[in-house]
């Protein structure tokens, strides 16, 4: 009776102890939205779906009344989340909320700013002291100074007369990397192509306890230029790389601010960027956090060119082994990259080969599968494949579009 008593406290213990674990592992997170110059009821469900499908977080939506509206209703309570992503660019809320939030922040809150959330409340000192720049909003030199890049030379103290904000026709761009070391940027590439946004740039306010992480080159005309000038066109060409991705400290508080991600009706390229998704969803979890667990996903961009996710859902092997079969290498290359990231991942596990090598043969004997998709499959199988895939090999050395590969892939096997 006393190892049964024993054997239930150390069951109640670890489930305990798993819960626990389970709890710590996940953040609740309150988007804010409502208002904006942008489609906020686009954006604000993506970015929903963003945060809950990686497991990391559960996440709400509260929405303000509409412009010109009762803002005495709008009391969210701050202090039950861990994260507060803001999607919202309208009118001021109350004071009891404003000190609420500042609150939240200052105590250890995480807060995500998203796009155009960084226009908003131009007369707010506080606010953007936690967004460190802003645009728009009639912002201009006595909103803070501009900070930007000129070449690899940081420029934190440009006090020149000029509007806070602006952007031009939206447009793919390269972003550059700027810090290697932080938790949302490590491991990504140098320079990536973003999909199409709008590049804001001339953005300036307090900067106050700001890291930038990434930046993008601006050729918008420079600050007091007006439209169609065509005086200081050598500065016009040299333009400026501006902050893209930035982080800040407010009190105990930790902010990842990221220009990105321009809505349209379904999200559009902007939100469909493995860029934005990735850098939104690390930070998220940085600013709720202080770490990321996330791994930087095989599909991240380079500098050749945008990575687009229909679905905003990361490529599965499900998705990949479903999808191969209709491989055309002039359309799309995502499933075959999957896979061979899949190979190395799984290299020196036998008995998950055979799994996948199995799944494979499967495709490669299928009547559907068309004849690229049977080359990629019998050129990896040349050298992960067992004798499970000899047979359906064999079967292949009659069909002429196939007959090389499969002689190919029977001549490395027996060796």
């Amino acid at each position: 009776m006393k190892k049964q008593y024993l054997f239930l406290i150390i069951v109640a213990g670890l489930l305990t102890f798993f819960s626990a674990c389970t709890k710590e592992a996940h953040y609740k997170a309150l988007i804010v939205t409502g208002q904006n110059n942008h489609n906020w009821q686009a954006s604000n469900p993506i970015l929903k779906q963003l945060l809950d499908q990686t497991g990391l977080f559960t996440s709400d939506i509260i929405i303000t009344p509409v412009k010109g509206g009762d803002m005495t209703t709008f009391d969210p309570k701050f202090s039950k989340y861990d994260l507060v992503v803001l999607d919202y660019n309208g009118d001021t809320w109350t004071e009891k909320t404003n000190t609420a939030f500042l609150k939240f922040v200052r105590n250890g809150g995480g807060v995500v700013v998203y796009h155009a959330a960084d226009n908003s409340f131009p007369e707010w000192e506080e606010y953007n002291k936690i967004i460190g720049l802003g645009g728009w909003g009639n912002r201009n030199e006595k909103s803070g100074p501009y900070v930007y890049y000129r070449g690899n030379e940081i420029v934190r103290d440009d006090t020149s007369k000029g509007i806070g904000g602006t952007h031009g026709a939206r447009s793919e761009f390269m972003i550059k990397t700027r810090n290697f070391e932080h938790p949302i940027t490590k491991g990504l590439p140098a320079n990536w192509l973003h999909g199409n946004d709008e590049l804001y740039s001339l953005l300036r306010g307090p900067a106050e306890n700001m890291e930038i992480l990434a930046t993008a080159f601006s050729a918008t005309r420079e600050p007091g230029q007006a439209p169609g000038n065509t005086s200081g066109q050598a500065n016009r060409r040299r333009g400026r790389d501006e902050p893209v991705l930035m982080t800040i400290t407010y009190g105990k508080g930790r902010i990842f601010h990221t220009v990105l991600g321009h809505a349209d009706e379904g999200g559009g390229p902007a939100m469909e960027c493995v860029g934005f998704i990735v850098t939104f969803l690390r930070g998220a979890e940085w600013a709720a956090s202080g770490k990321v667990t996330q791994a930087i996903p095989f599909d991240f961009p380079s500098a050749a060119g945008v990575v687009i996710r229909p679905g905003f859902k990361e490529i599965t092997l499900e998705d990949a082994l479903a999808n191969i079969g209709s491989y055309d290498i002039a359309k799309s290359t995502k499933n075959f990259n999957f896979l061979r990231n899949y190979f190395r991942k799984i290299s020196g596990d036998e008995q998950a080969l055979l799994n996948l090598e199995k799944r494979m043969v499967t495709v490669l004997i299928s009547n559907e599968a068309t004849v690229d998709a049977k080359k990629l499959l019998l050129r990896e199988l040349s050298w992960m494949g067992s004798d499970y895939s000899v047979p359906s090999i064999k079967d292949l050395l009659s069909n002429a579009e196939l007959k090389d590969e499969a002689e190919f892939a029977l001549a490395r096997h027996q060796k």
